[in-house]
């Protein structure tokens, strides 16, 4: 690794620019990033996926081998990415900074506590709960009903013993006994806040608008009501900053902030990407999951809040993915099959389409894993190919960025000669039922929709009140384009089962709850924490590191 000052410098930050954490880590000061106009030439690469297994394939690693091929054919280039959740690090993804040659470093770091982003908004997040809890403790002066209080809590840990708990036991000096429960914290709203402020102004002005909770009757309790937005927001002064660092070959990385895409709008933060755009030529981000996830979301929301424009979409597709949504079980993945790779293209398909209806070209990303064979590649190239896909394999987990220069240079390429500009899929101020219809008939290929009662109570709540202008946020599962994790490929005539719309006032989107995704999840019978260790000299194994296979 380079010093931190070294990589600041190849982007025009100076030393003074900087908030340093050690030799290798700095989050970039609010003056320094005022310093510069965006760029108008700068073009946004959004990298997305086709449904994944549920170990992923490797959209992280192809965003930073992506970054690392662009800068080797001299495109002045900056990755942009999530933070980490400590969840999925110690069940069952491990680490989430890339792969063999196409790592973030140092891995070990941002994979664990980073510069402490998440345990700000987990503070934040909690210290609101406890602050609503305090006034209905002592004389209740804003006539909050306990039983109607949505503001849950909120750790960086899967813990499915948290999901529902009752809290307030132990006499009336403990408080109101109540029914409540734990998120994780990428699906905070401080969270999703967080990723959509560039400003403390913003920052602060977004969390008085969260909603809380209900009066007795019945009327919103926002955050200003309680006059605590200060002290919340002054939690999260360090946190706003964006966080730099480098990949293996040296390349700029952004990495900061970290919502999920199955609960969240799964994308990096706005100032972060914005900082990007300001002091690089190509910028590359990722959407997390499949493209019916972070991707829509980025184009539907993130893009309009940060007024990006994303020049193109590439589309990272695996031949293990492409047999998985076949019908091959995950156990036999590895066994080379070249026409049922083919075969399941039905889901890539699907996405590949799906991009189309935002106005932005695509081209597939083929992630090469160990196991794939020749065969089994050429045979999706030509199929691709026959079909009239833009494709490139790639190599980038054992070559960094010179197994993804073909993808480098069809992607530059394609930038050269895209005009326009994205469309969103719908309008903001359209019914809220007409908004979720479209995603969901559009994009996952719904028929129609089941609102269970309590999500038809929050209609009615969201009209009442005026939230129904807001864009939507729906939490899906990401195994399937449906909302149930079973139906693989392509499934067709299903329904989709809204079980509650909850307000994310301060953040501004509505979150539509699907199926049985759950906000906080679960540990796997044998998670990533089983096999992690530090030894006598600090060294951390077990996470995924550069080498690792």
């Amino acid at each position: 690794m380079r010093p931190i000052y070294e990589i600041a410098a190849s982007i025009g930050l100076a030393e003074d620019d900087l908030e340093c954490y050690g030799r290798y880590k700095a989050k970039v000061r609010i003056e320094a990033i005022k310093r510069f106009e965006r760029r108008a030439n700068a073009s946004l690469i959004l990298v997305s996926a086709m449904t994944p297994t549920p170990a992923g394939e490797g959209k992280t690693t192809v965003s930073i081998g992506l970054s690392q091929a662009l800068a080797k054919l001299g495109k002045q280039t900056i990755v942009t990415l999530r933070e980490p959740s400590l969840g999925p690090v110690f069940g069952i993804k491990g680490g989430a900074t890339g792969g063999g040659l196409s790592c973030v470093l140092p891995s070990d770091d941002i994979n664990l506590h980073f510069t402490n982003d998440f345990p700000a908004v987990e503070s934040a997040h909690n210290l609101l709960s406890a602050l609503v809890d305090n006034s209905v403790f002592h004389g209740n002066p804003l006539n909050i009903d306990p039983r109607k209080i949505t503001w849950r809590r909120v750790m960086d840990m899967n813990d499915r013993s948290l999901r529902d708990i009752v809290i307030g036991l132990g006499g009336s000096t403990n408080g109101v006994p109540r029914e409540s429960g734990f998120d994780i914290v990428p699906s905070s709203e401080i969270m999703a806040i967080l990723c959509l402020s560039q400003s403390y102004a913003e920052l602060k002005e977004k969390i008085r608008k969260i909603l809380v909770g209900f009066t007795y009757d019945d009327k919103p309790v926002i955050t200003r009501d309680l006059k605590i937005e200060g002290a919340v927001t002054s939690l999260l002064k360090h946190a706003l900053l964006p966080n730099l660092v480098q990949t293996t070959e040296g390349v700029p990385a952004i990495v900061h902030g970290g919502p999920f895409a199955n609960i969240a709008q799964g994308t990096n933060s706005i100032i972060g990407t914005d900082l990007a755009l300001r002091l690089a030529d190509y910028v590359v981000t990722e959407a997390g999951f499949g493209f019916d996830l972070g991707a829509e979301k980025y184009f539907d929301i993130v893009a309009p809040y940060g007024n990006f424009n994303p020049r193109i979409v590439v589309l990272v597709a695996t031949i293990r993915a492409l047999k998985y949504h076949a019908g091959v079980p995950a156990d036999a993945l590895n066994e080379p099959n070249p026409r049922v790779a083919v075969i399941g293209m039905a889901n890539l398909r699907k996405h590949y389409e799906n991009i189309d209806k935002f106005n932005v070209p695509c081209i597939i990303a083929l992630n090469r894993f160990p196991s794939d064979t020749d065969a089994e590649i050429q045979a999706v190239v030509r199929a691709a190919e026959d079909e009239g896909m833009n494709i490139a394999p790639v190599d980038i987990f054992r070559q960094g960025g010179e197994g993804g220069l073909e993808l480098a240079e069809k992607v530059a390429n394609i930038i050269a000669t895209a005009t326009g500009t994205f469309r969103s899929l719908y309008r903001w101020d359209q019914p809220v039922e007409d908004k979720i219809f479209i995603v969901a008939s559009k994009i996952y290929g719904a028929v129609s929709i089941d609102y269970q009662p309590l999500a038809k109570r929050n209609l009615d709540l969201i009209k009442k009140f005026g939230f129904d202008k807001l864009p939507i946020c729906i939490a899906k599962t990401q195994q399937s384009l449906s909302d149930n994790p079973s139906l693989l490929g392509l499934p067709s005539d299903f329904i989709v089962t809204v079980r509650e719309i909850k307000i994310a006032s301060g953040a501004g989107f509505l979150i539509p709850i699907t199926g049985d995704i759950l906000r906080m999840p679960g540990l796997s019978k044998t998670p990533a924490a089983y096999h992690i260790d530090i030894d006598d000299d600090g060294n951390i194994t077990g996470i995924a590191v550069p080498g690792d296979a």
